[in-house]
């Protein structure tokens, strides 16, 4: 057995048209796994499937908003009816909004929410019969160095991103004997849309980043692509509930 090979699994990746989702998308690909990229854009689902086919995999793009729960299933089931089931599903899909605690409104509060947590959970759930069918399946979740450190500007992306964590281990042990595996990848400052905002946005960030983080360097998407493959192959079938940080020794640094 290729502990790595992804031939004949289906994937869906929420958010995975761009970023760290593509990254992970294209990595699957590059394994064998057919592809569902979703995310809000058609023309960059569009654009992210084309590049997934030209090196000779299949792509799916669908459009869908996570923020409304209510469609995570309908995503999930279009994605497991394409190929006949789905075996991997990513939940990366994320927002953010930097401000101080006392100036969320709770409309944008639950917004982060939504689109961060709650979609992760819908979709979670409507994958859980799914992988049932097959015997088992993979959940790979999205956490954060929010996941474990506080920020000024980010008490609601940090609270999703801790909800994150601790959801994951809850569905970690309760489809254990089902051969599901729910992990948690937690990227450190990867170099991004969302990131490169962030560095306009909060003075010193980069170079704060830079000085704390032992590799010396922002990561890049392709730095998740391996532990992409590992997480949504027979590599980790005994890998459950973990909690990974692929951040260049950030979460180490004292």
């Amino acid at each position: 057995m290729n502990l790595f090979d992804l031939t004949g699994r289906v994937a869906l990746i929420t958010g995975g048209n761009r970023g760290i989702g593509l990254a992970m998308a294209r990595a699957m690909a590059q394994a064998g796994a057919a592809v569902v990229i979703s995310g809000r854009s058609d023309d960059l689902n569009n654009a992210s499937a084309r590049e997934i086919e030209s090196i000779g995999a299949s792509a799916l793009p669908l459009v869908n908003d996570v923020s409304d729960s209510a469609s995570c299933a309908t995503l999930v089931n279009e994605a497991a009816s394409w190929r006949g089931g789905l075996d991997v599903l990513v939940n990366n899909a994320g927002t953010n909004l930097r401000k101080p605690p006392q100036d969320y409104s709770l409309e944008e509060w639950r917004w982060i929410l939504d689109t961060n947590l709650t979609s992760a959970f819908a979709c979670s759930q409507a994958a859980y019969p799914h992988f049932q069918a097959r015997g088992g399946g993979k959940i790979i979740n999205t956490g954060s160095m929010f996941s474990l450190f506080g920020a000024s500007f980010a008490a609601a992306y940090a609270a999703s991103k801790g909800g994150m964590v601790q959801m994951s281990k809850a569905m970690a042990c309760a489809w254990a004997l089902e051969n599901i595996q729910v992990n948690v990848v937690l990227p450190g400052w990867i170099d991004t849309r969302l990131t490169r905002q962030a560095r306009i946005d909060v003075d010193g960030l980069h170079e704060r980043v830079v000085a704390r983080t032992p590799a010396g360097r922002w990561g890049e998407p392709d730095d998740l692509a391996g532990i992409a493959v590992f997480l949504a192959g027979h590599a980790s079938d005994f890998v459950n509930g973990a909690v990974i940080p692929v951040d260049g020794g950030y979460a180490a640094q004292g």
